[in-house]
């Protein structure tokens, strides 16, 4: 059974009077153990998801089954009991300046009408987790943005819950300081057994721990799949947008600083991974058949330790020569398609 389980998902707000749908028809199931992505431009109902998963808001339609319970159609005391099952990491922290570390891990606990002895016994074992027993009296002040990071996620672990929901934990953090947070996340996940979802924009973040990821566009799911699917052959316009990948040969003129391009040339995206990333495919393409191969705007880079290339090259020369080099780079392992071309793209 998934750990989440979205289905038919719609939430709707009205806004001068006009309705606006956030969540349209989502569905969506998350496997016990895994870290879910969910990235999306802004304004594409990310964190609208989260607080629907959460119960902070109501759905207008659909379920959302959280460790077996639809919190949907919960309310008072099943909602409340149901809720502990999950824990939230907020963007902002919202942790109390009042307070001090350990009271604040304390405080869902308190709220859950947990005995003291079981409450100390509890936030020792998660502040020595976390390695914040040196900070166990200071207050927010007195904390680095990674560890007032740490006492969040912290908190939100402090009733045993089966889900972590974690909305841009990295997003105010410095480079060295996200790394740390997101090895804690995956540690979390690893070592505790807890499903995690991340919502982010960083897509460091969502390559560095996450095993799968969902594309939100408009309130919809435009596209769910593994981490290394959506780097090296995205499918929708909206991750390719993301990943900074040209959608149309208009985009891609605009990048390049040319209006038109020369007669004899096309333009053609390339997906490498693996070993047809590490050879020198495009230089021996264009010797072996007489064209000309410019890389004009794209990434390289490692996934999980496997090197990747998403590219796209201007491709000139004659129709046939360039036909044959784009039937050899695809028997090499790449992902070969024409962009445009001026003959209606036939040419490869």
């Amino acid at each position: 059974m998934p750990a989440i389980s979205l289905e038919g998902v719609r939430k709707s707000y009205s806004l001068a009077q006009v309705e606006f749908r956030a969540l349209d028809d989502v569905s969506l199931s998350v496997e016990a153990g895994t870290i879910q992505g969910i990235i999306g431009f802004s304004g594409s109902g990310k964190t609208t998801l989260l607080r629907c998963i959460s119960r902070l808001e109501r759905v207008d339609a659909g379920r959302v089954v959280v460790d077996g319970a639809d919190l949907a159609h919960l309310d008072g005391a099943a909602l409340r009991i149901a809720r502990r099952r999950l824990g939230i990491v907020f963007q902002q922290y919202h942790l109390l300046r009042s307070r001090t570390v350990a009271e604040n891990v304390a405080l869902p606990l308190e709220l859950a009408g947990i005995g003291r002895t079981a409450i100390a016994a509890r936030v020792g074992e998660l502040l020595e987790w976390f390695g914040l027993n040196g900070k166990r009296d200071a207050y927010l002040s007195q904390l680095s943005g990674g560890q007032r990071q740490r006492v969040a996620i912290a908190r939100a672990l402090a009733t045993k819950p089966a889900v972590l929901l974690s909305d841009e934990p990295t997003s105010a953090l410095d480079a060295e300081t996200t790394a740390s947070v997101l090895e804690t996340l995956q540690r979390v996940r690893d070592e505790m057994g807890i499903t995690i979802i991340l919502v982010t924009h960083e897509l460091n973040a969502v390559r560095a721990i996450c095993d799968k990821v969902a594309v939100l566009d408009h309130g919809r799911i435009v596209e769910q799949v593994s981490v290394p699917d959506l780097f090296l052959r995205p499918s929708s316009d909206a991750a390719r947008r993301l990943l900074g990948l040209p959608n149309s040969p208009d985009y891609v003129r605009m990048l390049i600083g040319e209006s038109k391009l020369p007669a004899d040339s096309i333009l053609l995206s390339l997906q490498l991974a693996g070993a047809s990333a590490e050879l020198p495919l495009l230089t021996q393409a264009a010797r072996y058949f007489g064209i000309d191969l410019h890389v004009v705007h794209g990434e390289v880079g490692r996934l999980r330790d496997v090197p990747y290339g998403n590219l796209i090259v201007v491709a000139r020369g004659e129709a046939g020569p360039i036909a044959r080099a784009v039937k050899f780079l695809r028997e090499n392992g790449a992902a070969v398609n024409p962009l445009d071309s001026h003959d209606g793209g036939n040419r490869a």
